[in-house]
């Protein structure tokens, strides 16, 4: 049975599309199908989106860019923000049908957010109900996959974070612990805190790398432990 995961973060710039990727690699090891999803994408790089071309890359089949990225803007800016400026209303529903599309071909469709968990996507002088990426998980009905970035604060943002993916209804599937900061200081003591509330051990913990590579990642990533 096709199955899907929505990937988010403690905030941004934090190794979502790493770690998306890094599942997307693990889950074609075991012999799936993959592919990635990028609902929304703000920033372009000399004519391409950094994080749909990652994730394309991870991903074993091909499907249309209009699916795997319905909405690009090229300013690396919040989405809503983006959209307002370029004239375009996010709709969560064109999001639903494309990732329902994804879920019919492959075994495993990882959809990634954009920012952190309450990212606003609608422009208020645009829609009746503004609604964010935490609204947009909930209408996709997948369960989430949340990545930790390690550095100062960290506990902080993931508790926060995960009271508002469970407070929005929303099965926390497991949580990734990404090393952003080489220097944090008693990195297993706070990780062990971590379980220790979450009442779930971390699906890897991530090492710090300048330039990381998600399929050496992907070995570090435990699949049996998802929820």
């Amino acid at each position: 049975m096709p199955v899907g995961f929505f990937v988010t973060g403690t905030d941004t710039g934090i190794g979502k599309t790493t770690v998306s990727c890094a599942l997307l690699h693990a889950f074609a090891a075991e012999g799936h199908t993959v592919v990635g999803m990028k609902p929304v994408a703000a920033g372009c790089e000399n004519g391409i989106w950094p994080d749909v071309e990652h994730l394309q890359a991870a991903s074993n089949i091909r499907m249309p860019q209009a699916l795997i990225n319905p909405y690009a803007f090229e300013e690396p800016i919040a989405p809503h923000i983006a959209a307002q400026q370029t004239g375009v209303d996010i709709n969560p529903q064109t999001i639903q049908q494309a990732c329902q599309n994804l879920m019919a071909v492959a075994d495993v469709t990882i959809v990634e957010g954009v920012g952190g968990f309450k990212v606003p996507l609608s422009a208020s002088d645009t829609v009746t109900r503004r609604y964010d990426t935490g609204d947009l998980a909930s209408l996709l009905g997948l369960p989430v996959i949340l990545v930790a970035g390690i550095r100062l604060g960290w506990l902080n943002h993931t508790l926060l974070t995960v009271q508002a993916i469970q407070s929005g209804g929303l099965t926390l599937a497991g949580w990734v612990a990404n090393t952003m900061d080489p220097a944090i200081l008693q990195l297993e003591a706070n990780i062990q805190t971590l379980a220790e509330w979450l009442d779930c051990p971390p699906l890897g913990v991530l090492p710090y790398q300048a330039q990381p590579d998600a399929q050496q990642l992907a070995r570090r990533i435990d699949l049996s432990r998802l929820r």
